[in-house]
Protein backbone atom coordinates (compact mmCIF):
# COMPACT_ATOMS: atom_id res chain seq x y z
CA UNK A 1 0.00 0.00 0.00
CA UNK A 2 1.22 3.62 -1.15
CA UNK A 3 -0.08 6.77 -0.16
CA UNK A 4 -1.58 8.59 -3.10
CA UNK A 5 -0.27 11.88 -4.24
CA UNK A 6 -3.50 13.23 -3.00
CA UNK A 7 -2.35 12.27 0.44
CA UNK A 8 0.56 13.45 -0.12
CA UNK A 9 -0.24 16.33 -1.41
CA UNK A 10 -2.34 17.43 1.79
CA UNK A 11 0.31 16.63 3.98
CA UNK A 12 2.92 18.79 1.99
CA UNK A 13 -0.21 21.47 2.88
CA UNK A 14 0.11 21.55 6.40
CA UNK A 15 4.19 21.32 6.43
CA UNK A 16 4.18 24.74 4.23
CA UNK A 17 1.76 25.92 7.00
CA UNK A 18 4.11 24.66 9.20
CA UNK A 19 7.08 26.41 8.16
CA UNK A 20 4.71 29.45 7.95
CA UNK A 21 3.33 29.08 11.11
CA UNK A 22 7.08 29.01 12.52
CA UNK A 23 8.66 31.84 10.77
CA UNK A 24 5.12 34.01 11.63
CA UNK A 25 5.21 36.45 14.55
CA UNK A 26 2.95 34.91 16.75
CA UNK A 27 3.39 37.41 19.58
CA UNK A 28 0.67 39.55 19.19
CA UNK A 29 -2.71 38.39 20.62
CA UNK A 30 -4.57 41.26 20.12
CA UNK A 31 -4.41 44.11 17.31
CA UNK A 32 -2.70 43.35 14.11
CA UNK A 33 -1.73 39.92 13.67
CA UNK A 34 0.92 38.84 11.65
CA UNK A 35 -0.67 36.88 8.07
CA UNK A 36 1.79 34.94 7.90
CA UNK A 37 1.10 33.32 11.26
CA UNK A 38 -2.50 33.56 10.87
CA UNK A 39 -2.16 31.74 7.29
CA UNK A 40 0.38 29.25 8.39
CA UNK A 41 -1.80 28.24 11.14
CA UNK A 42 -4.84 27.94 8.91
CA UNK A 43 -3.14 25.70 6.28
CA UNK A 44 -1.17 23.84 8.98
CA UNK A 45 -4.47 22.97 10.83
CA UNK A 46 -7.05 22.67 7.67
CA UNK A 47 -4.44 20.80 6.29
CA UNK A 48 -3.80 18.16 8.81
CA UNK A 49 -7.35 18.18 9.95
CA UNK A 50 -8.11 16.96 5.97
CA UNK A 51 -4.85 14.13 6.54
CA UNK A 52 -6.89 12.62 9.66
CA UNK A 53 -10.03 12.54 7.80
CA UNK A 54 -8.42 10.72 5.40
CA UNK A 55 -6.71 8.54 8.53
CA UNK A 56 -9.82 8.10 10.11
CA UNK A 57 -11.58 6.52 7.26
CA UNK A 58 -8.27 4.30 6.11
CA UNK A 59 -8.86 2.86 9.66
CA UNK A 60 -11.95 1.77 9.30
CA UNK A 61 -11.08 0.50 5.61
CA UNK A 62 -8.05 -1.51 6.98
CA UNK A 63 -9.54 -3.14 9.96
CA UNK A 64 -12.27 -4.31 7.64
CA UNK A 65 -10.12 -5.59 5.30
CA UNK A 66 -8.04 -7.90 7.82
CA UNK A 67 -11.92 -8.70 9.78
CA UNK A 68 -12.87 -10.17 6.41
CA UNK A 69 -14.41 -8.06 3.72
CA UNK A 70 -12.09 -7.85 0.63
CA UNK A 71 -14.07 -5.49 -1.12
CA UNK A 72 -12.51 -2.37 0.70
CA UNK A 73 -9.70 -3.14 -1.41
CA UNK A 74 -11.52 -3.14 -4.82
CA UNK A 75 -13.07 0.13 -3.82
CA UNK A 76 -9.80 1.50 -2.90
CA UNK A 77 -10.46 2.60 0.71
CA UNK A 78 -6.49 1.30 1.31
CA UNK A 79 -4.98 3.83 -1.06
CA UNK A 80 -5.53 6.47 1.48
CA UNK A 81 -7.00 8.74 -1.32
CA UNK A 82 -9.45 11.01 0.58
CA UNK A 83 -11.40 10.80 -2.92
CA UNK A 84 -12.37 7.66 -2.12
CA UNK A 85 -13.57 8.36 0.60
CA UNK A 86 -15.73 11.23 0.45
CA UNK A 87 -17.79 13.15 -2.05
CA UNK A 88 -16.18 16.26 -1.99
CA UNK A 89 -18.57 18.77 -1.37
CA UNK A 90 -20.49 17.43 1.52
CA UNK A 91 -17.62 15.63 3.08
CA UNK A 92 -15.10 17.81 2.80
CA UNK A 93 -16.03 21.48 2.03
CA UNK A 94 -18.60 21.82 4.22
CA UNK A 95 -17.36 20.09 7.18
CA UNK A 96 -14.01 22.75 6.39
CA UNK A 97 -16.08 25.71 5.88
CA UNK A 98 -18.06 24.56 9.56
CA UNK A 99 -14.61 24.29 10.85
CA UNK A 100 -13.50 27.29 10.01
CA UNK A 101 -16.91 28.84 11.33
CA UNK A 102 -17.15 27.23 14.59
CA UNK A 103 -14.25 25.30 15.35
CA UNK A 104 -16.62 22.56 15.45
CA UNK A 105 -15.06 18.93 13.56
CA UNK A 106 -17.76 17.47 11.54
CA UNK A 107 -17.54 14.00 10.56
CA UNK A 108 -16.18 13.94 7.18
CA UNK A 109 -16.01 10.82 4.54
CA UNK A 110 -17.78 7.55 4.69
CA UNK A 111 -16.68 4.00 3.61
CA UNK A 112 -18.96 1.06 3.02
CA UNK A 113 -17.95 -2.10 4.74
CA UNK A 114 -19.64 -5.09 3.75
CA UNK A 115 -20.61 -6.30 7.20
CA UNK A 116 -22.12 -9.72 6.23
CA UNK A 117 -18.29 -10.23 5.54
CA UNK A 118 -16.61 -9.76 8.83
CA UNK A 119 -16.26 -12.28 11.12
CA UNK A 120 -17.43 -11.72 14.10
CA UNK A 121 -20.04 -8.91 15.92
CA UNK A 122 -16.52 -8.27 17.39
CA UNK A 123 -14.62 -7.45 14.86
CA UNK A 124 -17.77 -4.98 13.65
CA UNK A 125 -17.27 -3.25 16.86
CA UNK A 126 -13.60 -2.78 15.80
CA UNK A 127 -14.34 -1.33 12.42
CA UNK A 128 -16.51 1.05 13.94
CA UNK A 129 -14.22 1.90 16.52
CA UNK A 130 -10.80 2.07 14.33
CA UNK A 131 -11.92 5.52 12.55
CA UNK A 132 -11.90 7.54 16.15
CA UNK A 133 -9.45 5.68 17.41
CA UNK A 134 -6.91 7.07 14.90
CA UNK A 135 -8.38 10.41 15.83
CA UNK A 136 -7.07 9.74 19.09
CA UNK A 137 -3.37 8.25 18.47
CA UNK A 138 -2.69 11.54 15.97
CA UNK A 139 -3.79 13.67 18.90
CA UNK A 140 -2.33 11.85 21.41
CA UNK A 141 0.89 11.60 18.80
CA UNK A 142 0.69 16.01 18.39
CA UNK A 143 0.62 16.32 22.17
CA UNK A 144 3.83 14.41 22.72
CA UNK A 145 5.70 15.92 19.81
CA UNK A 146 4.26 19.57 20.81
CA UNK A 147 5.59 18.53 24.39
CA UNK A 148 8.94 17.07 23.48
CA UNK A 149 10.12 18.52 20.31
CA UNK A 150 11.81 21.78 20.25
CA UNK A 151 10.07 24.39 17.89
CA UNK A 152 8.81 27.95 17.32
CA UNK A 153 6.17 29.27 19.15
CA UNK A 154 4.30 29.55 16.03
CA UNK A 155 4.31 25.87 15.11
CA UNK A 156 3.66 24.95 18.76
CA UNK A 157 0.35 26.61 18.66
CA UNK A 158 -0.77 25.17 15.36
CA UNK A 159 0.20 21.82 16.61
CA UNK A 160 -1.66 21.96 19.90
CA UNK A 161 -5.24 23.35 18.30
CA UNK A 162 -4.83 20.76 16.17
CA UNK A 163 -4.14 17.60 17.90
CA UNK A 164 -7.29 19.28 20.55
CA UNK A 165 -9.49 19.01 17.34
CA UNK A 166 -8.30 15.67 17.11
CA UNK A 167 -9.07 14.68 20.60
CA UNK A 168 -12.64 16.64 19.52
CA UNK A 169 -13.29 14.52 16.73
CA UNK A 170 -13.13 11.33 18.77
CA UNK A 171 -15.21 12.39 21.17
CA UNK A 172 -17.56 13.37 18.76
CA UNK A 173 -17.51 10.33 16.98
CA UNK A 174 -17.67 7.90 19.81
CA UNK A 175 -21.24 9.60 20.85
CA UNK A 176 -23.70 6.17 20.81
CA UNK A 177 -26.07 8.06 18.29
CA UNK A 178 -26.72 6.56 15.01
CA UNK A 179 -25.13 7.26 12.16
CA UNK A 180 -22.18 7.77 14.11
CA UNK A 181 -19.04 5.72 14.81
CA UNK A 182 -20.37 4.56 18.41
CA UNK A 183 -23.56 3.86 17.30
CA UNK A 184 -21.74 1.56 14.93
CA UNK A 185 -19.72 -0.09 17.62
CA UNK A 186 -22.84 -0.73 19.63
CA UNK A 187 -25.41 -1.76 16.99
CA UNK A 188 -24.11 -5.91 16.47
CA UNK A 189 -25.54 -6.09 20.00
CA UNK A 190 -28.15 -4.47 19.57
CA UNK A 191 -31.85 -5.99 19.55
CA UNK A 192 -33.33 -6.16 15.70
CA UNK A 193 -36.03 -3.42 16.97
CA UNK A 194 -33.06 -1.40 18.59
CA UNK A 195 -31.00 -1.61 14.98
CA UNK A 196 -33.99 -0.96 13.35
CA UNK A 197 -34.80 2.46 15.61
CA UNK A 198 -31.53 3.89 14.63
CA UNK A 199 -31.59 2.50 10.96
CA UNK A 200 -34.53 5.10 10.52
CA UNK A 201 -33.22 7.58 12.36
CA UNK A 202 -29.61 7.91 11.05
CA UNK A 203 -29.55 10.31 8.37
CA UNK A 204 -31.04 13.15 10.62
CA UNK A 205 -29.63 11.94 13.80
CA UNK A 206 -26.39 13.36 13.44
CA UNK A 207 -28.16 16.54 11.83
CA UNK A 208 -29.66 17.42 15.17
CA UNK A 209 -26.73 16.83 16.97
CA UNK A 210 -24.57 19.39 15.25
CA UNK A 211 -27.51 21.60 15.14
CA UNK A 212 -27.43 21.51 19.04
CA UNK A 213 -23.52 22.01 18.98
CA UNK A 214 -24.33 25.36 17.04
CA UNK A 215 -27.41 26.24 18.85
CA UNK A 216 -27.11 25.49 22.20
CA UNK A 217 -24.15 26.16 24.11
CA UNK A 218 -23.94 24.52 27.09
CA UNK A 219 -24.21 21.33 25.26
CA UNK A 220 -21.16 22.47 23.18
CA UNK A 221 -18.83 24.01 26.26
CA UNK A 222 -19.54 20.35 27.67
CA UNK A 223 -18.45 18.52 25.16
CA UNK A 224 -15.46 20.73 24.72
CA UNK A 225 -14.61 20.47 28.63
CA UNK A 226 -14.80 16.62 28.43
CA UNK A 227 -12.13 17.10 25.33
CA UNK A 228 -10.21 19.57 26.93
CA UNK A 229 -9.92 16.78 29.94
CA UNK A 230 -8.10 14.42 27.54
CA UNK A 231 -5.91 16.42 26.00
CA UNK A 232 -4.86 17.66 28.90
CA UNK A 233 -4.52 14.02 29.98
CA UNK A 234 -2.35 13.44 26.82
CA UNK A 235 0.10 15.93 28.11
CA UNK A 236 -1.07 18.77 25.60
CA UNK A 237 -1.18 22.42 26.39
CA UNK A 238 -4.45 24.45 26.99
CA UNK A 239 -2.88 27.87 26.88
CA UNK A 240 -1.26 26.92 23.28
CA UNK A 241 -4.54 25.38 22.02
CA UNK A 242 -6.51 28.26 22.51
CA UNK A 243 -3.76 30.77 20.93
CA UNK A 244 -3.85 28.43 17.73
CA UNK A 245 -7.66 28.47 18.08
CA UNK A 246 -7.95 32.49 18.34
CA UNK A 247 -5.07 32.43 14.88
CA UNK A 248 -7.29 29.87 13.04
CA UNK A 249 -10.49 31.53 13.81
CA UNK A 250 -8.90 34.78 13.11
CA UNK A 251 -12.22 36.31 11.55
CA UNK A 252 -13.72 36.23 15.28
Amino acid sequence: MRPSPVFIGILAVAVLGGFLAAYGDSSTLLGDRDPLFITGVVLLVAGGWIASLTLHEFGHAFVAYRGGDAGVAQKGYLSLDVRRYTDPVLSILLPLIFLLIGGIPLPGGAVWINRGALRSRATSSWVSLAGPLSNLAVGAALCLIAATVPMAAGLFYGLSYLALLQVMTFLLNILPIPGLDGWGALEPYLSPQARAFGARVRPWAPLVLFALLFVFRPFADALWYVAGLIFDALGGSDVAAQIGQAAFLFWR
